[in-house]
């Protein structure tokens, strides 16, 4: 039997473990960030590369990074092997790597590691490296987000057991981290709820409102504003004895309403027959009155997310606790919607790979889960990984007849090819994507390829054109009471104005569709991204003092959440307004997405 390792590289002191025996430091803080490097980043770095990433300042870079590649394989033991062109490190099965655990463990292992919550090398810092030290900063950004999406996870797996105590510890964690995230604001609110203690909650919602009013001028959310009320949380009686053959009409009663377009009345039924399941005691009924009541509160009613996640995490309890856990797997999936929108893309991945597994062959489950998976892949930059996901989902949409989740994967290529210049595919895929939503009347669906569509318009000079497709998709979004949609539509007028020679008014739209698409706290980020994107490029043109700031703010939410290509574009954008370093910075971070497009930025 070979020798265990264990690798810790957050926290202030970095350590290797190998067969229970910590392993004396290295020489030089290199080592330790070439270890970083390698461990973290999805590219295959070149010898050339890596030398100039973190030895130009030596007299021979080549062999710096020689001399440090050596004091690594010395640290990592005789098991594990690092070297070759590209430069490969290959680690013994079974090694614990804290930053993996983390980003692809479950919550139960990633919320033991000891340096949960600390910086990647915390502490280190290399000034002559400067776009190292940028993959750094987004490096140790993203681990922080993915930090907070463990102990929110672990937060709602406590809430949906019962135990208010450690929801209460896990949840003031979270809160602690980012104050101003209403989703935790509400998680803690809950827990103090659920664990007896309604003065706590009440305090915790009053100086959430304080909190909100003081340092950004609105109210916090419905959900945080309604967490303290512990009715709201009870499950509601069975209004007269339950029996199965009751609970399954009231099911499909509510599931009904909810088709019609009555979400207060479906929820309230939903939510009825969910206490009726439990009256009769039937617990794959629970299973399925708990999964519809979840989505519900996700897809139907809006800023209502976090109840709705708790409501899938009991249900994957159930599941667990019937030895059904693949009754579960659209809640898996529908957890994995979530963590898609809020740009928890490591939790998202997780929920998705199981939905997948947990739906065997039964194909509109899988095709779902694969279709939703594929626009992770898509936000974070793994566009080949995605359009596998999405060629996947679509032959079985194809053989299913499935053609909202058809629709839905022809949109999201169509996305990946606009975002790598491939007009021409991008064009096929949108036009399919908008075609098939409209043909089955997916109302709700059609801005999202309408305003793609018409940005490929743009591109191709059909300003005309893209004008009326962005503003019919923005008078939809707008009857709608999307946000998201209204932003993506409200972003492509402010570029038909810049294209049209109108600064003024495209920076009034663009700024318009930032603020739009994030008015609820279950908006999806991915598109206030994109519209940052949009603003920085024309804040640099015009030369406006707002541009700093803007692609700051572009930044920090694109290394929280890891979309990598707006990362790169965020350090293309300062590069433009004449910081060297940040433009260096840029094609560093532009070669961990494989979007050949990308390696053009200047």
């Amino acid at each position: 039997m070979g020798e265990t390792l264990a690798i810790h590289l957050l926290g202030p002191q970095p350590s290797v473990v190998r067969s229970g025996q910590p392993q004396p430091a290295p020489r030089g803080r290199k080592v330790w960030a070439l270890l970083a490097y390698l461990l973290i980043t999805e590219s295959a770095p070149s010898r050339e590369w890596l030398s100039e990433l973190l030895f130009s300042d030596a007299d021979d870079p080549l062999n710096a990074l020689s001399w440090n590649l050596t004091q690594l394989r010395r640290l990592l033991g005789p098991e594990s092997s690092i070297g070759g062109e590209p430069v490969v490190l290959r680690l013994p099965p079974g090694t614990f790597v804290d930053v993996h655990a983390l980003t692809t463990g479950t919550w139960m292992h990633a919320i033991g590691i000891p340096g949960l919550g600390r910086e990647l090398l915390e502490g280190k810092s290399f000034p002559s490296c400067a776009s190292f030290e940028a993959w750094l900063l987004a490096s140790r950004r993203h681990l922080a987000g993915a930090a907070e999406g463990v102990l929110r996870e672990a937060a709602l797996a406590k809430l949906s057991t019962g135990d208010g105590a450690r929801a209460v510890e896990l949840a003031s964690r979270l809160v602690a981290t980012n104050s101003l995230d209403e989703d935790a604001q509400e998680i803690l609110i809950r827990a103090y709820v659920a664990n007896g203690d309604l003065a706590a909650a009440e305090t915790q919602r009053d100086a959430c409102v304080t909190l909100f009013r003081r340092e950004l001028g609105t109210e916090p959310g419905i959900a945080v504003l309604n967490a303290a009320d512990p009715e709201r949380q009870t499950r509601a009686l069975p209004d007269r004895p339950a029996t199965k053959t009751a609970t399954l009409a009231r099911l499909e009663a509510g599931l009904g309403a909810l088709d019609a377009g009555a979400a207060d009345a479906g929820i309230g039924l939903l939510r009825q027959a969910v206490a009726d399941a439990y009256e009769v005691d039937d617990g794959p009924l629970q299973v399925r009155t708990l999964i519809a009541l979840g989505a519900a509160l996700i897809h139907s009613v809006r800023g209502r997310d976090g109840e709705g996640a708790g409501i899938l995490h009991e249900a994957i309890g159930v599941a667990d606790r019937i030895g059904a856990p693949e009754s579960a797997a659209q809640a898996h999936r529908e957890l994995g919607y979530v963590e898609m929108l809020r740009g928890r893309y490591d939790r998202a991945l997780r929920w998705l790979r199981t939905a997948t597994t947990l739906a065997g062959d039964e194909p509109t489950e899988r095709a779902w889960a694969l279709a939703v998976q594929g626009v992770v892949s898509t936000d974070v930059g793994r566009y080949e990984e995605a359009l596998s996901a999405f060629q996947d989902a679509l032959r079985l949409a194809h053989a299913g007849q499935l053609a909202q989740v058809e629709a839905w994967v022809w949109t999201h290529t169509g996305r990946i090819h606009m975002l790598r210049q491939n007009l021409g595919e991008a064009r096929e895929c949108l036009t399919k994507g908008l075609a098939t939503a409209r043909a089955v009347r997916w109302t709700a669906f059609v801005p999202l390829p309408e305003a793609l569509l018409a940005d490929v318009d743009l591109v191709e000079g059909r300003v005309d054109v893209a004008a009326g497709a962005h503003e019919h998709a923005h008078a939809l979004a707008l009857q709608l009471g999307d946000p998201c949609w209204e932003g993506l539509a409200a972003r492509g007028l402010g570029m038909v104005a810049a294209h049209q020679g109108d600064a003024a008014t495209a920076l009034q739209w663009i700024t318009e569709a930032r603020d739009r698409c994030v008015r609820l706290p279950d908006a999806y980020l991915w598109v206030e991204g994109y519209c940052l994107d949009a603003l920085c490029a024309l804040a640099v043109e015009q030369g406006r003092p707002e541009a700093a700031r803007w692609i700051e703010d572009m930044e920090a939410l694109a290394t929280r959440t890891g979309m990598r290509e707006l990362v790169a574009r965020a350090y293309a954008h300062r590069g433009k307004l004449g910081d060297r370093a940040a433009a260096d910075a840029a094609q560093v971070l532009a070669a961990e997405v494989d979007n050949p497009a990308l390696r053009r930025l200047e």
